[in-house]
């Protein structure tokens, strides 16, 4: 049997130093545009991002967080977005924020293991929740990441992460997990990884995948991150039919289009 198709997450970067876009959608204007076009091309969700979390990425502290993706989420509303907004954050400080604008979910890079608050603000808020596989942070990730069966680990950190939310009073059925492609990770890891997908999605939680645009892709066709767009889309697609729920992207309009072709022949 076919696995369900995965819905379509647009991200929108209102950072300086994202890997990828970094600086092009830093005003509230430039950055409300394009997750409106992001929609209007078939993103089911968008996820907003005021904090790089590239390799090697310093540390952005909760009030410049918050004044970077606030102001985007209330505009989003205003404008009438029904989509769903994930904001994207270690911290509890920001969620609360970017929630009281008109959030949805939070999507936690730490697996709510940075901010003690994190777990117990979504239960009290009954928002949906990212839990996010790293090791290490941001800064430190890539710093020689070793692993002697990469799905296995995974699969029972996730695990562990999904239950201690749980236990904070998360619903069950709130709790997503990300398996974290290039989050302290190689590329050997990252292609294991959406091979056993299978493996992370028997959790029985909804598995997000981001690869867009990775760095791993990258090392395979020579080509910079701007123009990696078939090679994500082929990945994208390896996810999904691997069963991933959410393909978090960059581009969402040629994902969209592909997954159609995709479904017709499955």
């Amino acid at each position: 049997m076919a696995p369900p198709w995965p819905l379509v997450m647009g991200i929108v970067n209102v950072t300086p130093d994202s890997f990828s876009d970094g600086g092009r959608f830093a005003t509230v204007e430039s950055a409300l545009a394009h997750a409106l076009r992001l929609v209007d091309e078939g993103a089911d969700l968008v996820d907003i991002g005021g904090e790089s979390t590239r390799p090697g990425a310093e540390s952005v502290n909760a009030k410049e967080e918050t004044q970077r993706v606030v102001p985007l989420v209330a505009a989003l509303r205003a404008r009438g977005l029904g989509a769903p907004i994930s904001i994207d954050t270690m911290k509890a400080a920001v969620a609360r924020a970017a929630l009281d604008a008109g959030a949805d979910i939070v999507n936690d890079v730490s697996a709510g293991s940075h901010d003690p608050a994190m777990l117990p603000l979504c239960a009290q808020r009954g928002c949906g929740l990212i839990l996010m596989h790293m090791r290490g942070t941001p800064r430190t990730m890539q710093q020689d990441p070793r692993y002697d069966d990469v799905v296995r680990e995974v699969h029972d950190a996730l695990r562990g992460r999904a239950r201690a939310a749980i236990a904070a009073g998360v619903s069950r059925n709130h709790v997503w997990i990300d398996p974290g492609f290039g989050f302290g990770k190689l590329p050997e890891h990252n292609f294991a990884l959406v091979r056993g997908l299978a493996d992370l999605c028997a959790l029985g939680h909804p598995v997000v995948v981001g690869v867009s645009r990775k760095s791993s892709l990258g090392l395979i066709t020579g080509r910079a991150a701007q123009d990696r767009g078939p090679e994500s889309l082929a990945a994208e697609l390896a996810a999904a039919l691997k069963g991933a729920a959410v393909l978090r992207t960059h581009e969402p309009g040629p994902l969209r289009r592909a997954l159609a072709v995709a479904r017709a022949m499955s």
